[in-house]
């Protein structure tokens, strides 16, 4: 396995850290030939492609990273849990798109919720971008915030119109980028989950459905107590 490397970024106004980890996994060849022999189907509303679900596979190696992470930098005392981990492939044609996979997103308001994207296609397909609303300066929405984050998204909608059918792709009139990685191979973002973002994918090709010719990637999500 080649050298892993870990560092912690803290972005926009918030300071949230995003910790960006370089070969993340000790055994990435293996992981990509474990999904050739998946399932993939659609899996929820928001994800705008095909997921299956990991093998237990994937969690071997990982503990020596996530461990001191999840504890120094997300506040981990008691335990931490995986409470899903699916292999991702996007495949939705922009004008397929729904309103919600337009738009930056969040994937919990739960407290200690941590969301980790482990890229895995040799070639860079799209990334990941962080995002601040406008309207109301959020760039994470918690429970806290949900409610008065969902009123505003409607005024917005109702004042700037719905976007056009396409992946976002930096500023727009509702959102500001304040942060954007690239999809290099085996690098992991690991993030709260209550903070907004969306992933980089282009609106000018046909995105492959196929392990190896697609944006693979894992996306799990963690509890951290």
């Amino acid at each position: 396995m080649e050298q892993r490397s870990i560092r912690v970024d803290h972005v926009g106004a918030e300071r949230e850290p995003v910790v960006v980890v370089e070969n993340f996994a000790p055994d990435p060849e293996g992981l990509i030939a474990a999904a050739e022999s998946l399932p993939f189907a659609p899996m929820g509303e928001y994800y705008p492609g095909v997921r299956a679900p990991v093998t237990p596979a994937y969690f071997e190696g990982l503990a020596p990273v996530l461990t001191p992470v999840m504890r120094e930098v997300f506040g981990a005392r008691e335990r931490i849990g995986f409470t899903r981990a699916l292999y991702s492939l996007a495949t939705t044609p922009p004008a397929d798109l729904t309103l919600a996979q337009r738009i930056p997103h969040i994937d919990g308001v739960a407290e200690g919720m941590v969301a980790i994207i482990h890229y895995l296609a040799y070639e860079d397909q799209g990334g990941t971008a962080f995002y601040r609303h406008r309207s109301t300066g959020f760039e994470t929405v918690d429970a806290a915030r949900h409610r008065a984050y969902l009123d505003a998204l409607r005024r917005d909608f109702a004042a700037h119109g719905e976007p056009e059918p396409a992946y976002i792709q930096g500023d727009t009139a509702l959102f500001e980028q304040i942060a954007r990685y690239d999809a290099v191979f085996n690098r992991a973002l690991i993030y709260r989950s209550s903070l907004l973002h969306c992933a980089v994918l282009p609106n000018d090709r046909v995105l492959s459905g196929t392990v190896r010719g697609g944006r693979l990637t894992v996306a799990s999500f963690l509890r951290v107590h």
